[in-house]
């Protein structure tokens, strides 16, 4: 039988099969020797499966195969800085919930996911919740974040996960397509999707006052049908988004403004750091490309390991 994956435990997958109908399915055991899988988990959700039944009464069944994916996103994986982890696979949209204050997204926490999107081809927006709490010294860190980000090609959308009405235009870019949330714990991403899917409740928790961090609601990635078409992934609150398989040579790829800009540069193998001649430096001089999207890809650099 076929199915798609809509949950994992880590060990458990619930599988949706072809009439709708719901199984609980584990891996078997072979098939985690006979294939070469480089992440932490072989499967992941939004993935297309096949599996045989075991118990057609306690609907338990065993994966024996994945079917090819179109796209995946992934990211270092949290118990081994060396390994990947899959979020997800097969995603039309990767959707990044972030807040300016109770707790405050770092810009550079944003780049790292818009450019592993980025990286595996995926549209991504960004969300800015959390409107209703901001005051005044907030509303600037606000346009910077829509120019910024604008000017790169990307779309925002400030909400209040409570308010319908500043939800509109985002509930209508989800219908039809399966889309990633991701965040920092604490960012109101479990509060948005309750109000996209009425009635489905998810668990979430208030920011933590000592510290103005959230806390850990969601422990494993879980996908949920909306009502008018489509469908939304729901990953664990992340601390960090570490990437991995990323060369130096490549990063500036994963800008779309310094994209648009790097073919003019006078060295094809240029970094965009010390180089006569390069065309995103002057594209940041003249302003067509953000000063801090540039200071974020030059942290960035330093921080990919070179491999020889």
């Amino acid at each position: 039988m076929q199915g798609l994956v809509y949950k994992s435990t880590g060990s458990w997958y619930l599988v949706q099969g072809a009439e709708g109908e719901f199984w609980d399915a584990r891996i078997k055991g072979k098939m985690k020797i006979d294939e070469d899988i480089s992440s932490t988990n072989p499967i992941a959700v939004g993935d297309t499966v096949l599996f045989d039944a075991e118990n057609e009464s306690t609907k338990t069944g065993i994966i024996t195969d994945v079917k090819d994916r179109h796209n995946y996103m992934v990211r270092v994986s949290p118990h081994n800085k060396n390994q990947k982890h899959i979020i997800a696979a097969n995603i039309d949209m990767a959707l990044l919930v972030t807040s300016i204050a109770d707790p405050r997204t770092s810009t550079g926490f944003i780049d790292r996911f818009l450019i592993t999107a980025e990286a595996y081809h995926i549209p991504a927006i960004i969300v800015v919740n959390k409107m209703d709490l901001l005051k005044k010294k907030h509303e600037e860190v606000l346009r910077h974040w829509q120019e910024i980000y604008g000017r790169a090609g990307y779309d925002v959308y400030p909400v209040a996960a409570k308010d319908k009405a500043t939800l509109e235009a985002l509930e209508t870019k989800l219908v039809n397509k399966t889309t990633l949330f991701s965040g920092h714990s604490g960012v109101g991403k479990s509060t948005l999707i309750n109000q996209f899917i009425p009635g489905l409740s998810i668990k979430t928790q208030v920011v933590s006052g000592w510290s103005g961090k959230g806390q850990h609601t969601t422990t494993f990635a879980e996908m949920f049908d909306l009502p008018e078409g489509g469908r939304i992934i729901d990953t664990p609150g992340v601390k960090e988004f570490g990437l991995i398989d990323f060369e130096k040579e490549e990063l500036s790829q994963y800008f779309p403004e310094m994209r648009a800009a790097m073919s003019n540069c006078k060295f094809n193998n240029c970094l965009h750091i010390n180089e006569p001649g390069c065309a995103v430096k002057q594209a940041v001089v003249d302003k067509r490309i953000s000063e801090d999207r540039y200071v974020s890809y030059v942290a960035i650099l330093d921080s990919i390991e070179k491999k020889w």
